[in-house]
């Protein structure tokens, strides 16, 4: 039911690619005085593709067994303009991410998942549409907070 971890991760990543470009483009149109309305849709749609990046990423990360450093490269690429989608390119390269699951097609050995991070995944890839509409909600709070809070540049003013 769930894509695996190789699709999910390039849908995200090609989509927070598109994401910044339209985002660019909305600032350029907005700071040359073209026009403002492109603002809103193109930041709200940025803001909630790199939350939804962010989630995806960490459970590649978790199916993965990634290091702490390749996991945050890969969370912080979301950063920069367009990085995403070349590092999902090389990993595709090297055959990664997996195609399925590690917790759902038995590869946890005889011992099954370890630790919390592990165990957690384990139950969202069992419950899916419960997790989907949970990992939703956490989403939409997170990007209405953001909403409320304004542009990260107007935050501590």
């Amino acid at each position: 039911m769930l894509p695996g971890p190789r699709a999910l991760y390039r849908v995200f990543a090609t989509a927070e690619m598109f994401t910044w470009a339209l985002l660019i483009l909305a600032m350029v149109l907005k700071y040359s005085g073209a026009t403002e309305v492109l603002m809103p849709a193109a930041g709200g749609a940025h803001g909630f593709v790199f939350l939804c990046y962010c989630v995806v990423t960490v459970g590649v990360w978790i199916n993965q067994r990634w290091s702490a450093g390749r996991g945050a490269t890969a969370v912080l690429l979301a950063v920069v303009p367009f990085a995403t989608l070349p590092f999902e390119r090389s990993l595709a390269r090297r055959g990664e991410p997996d195609a399925t699951w590690r917790l759902v097609d038995g590869r946890t050995g005889d011992r099954g998942p370890r630790g919390f991070w592990e165990s957690l995944e384990a139950w969202v890839l069992r419950n899916v549409i419960l997790a989907a509409v949970v990992t939703a909600g956490v989403v939409v709070v997170v990007f209405s907070l953001l909403l409320v809070a304004g542009p990260p540049g107007e935050w501590f003013d």
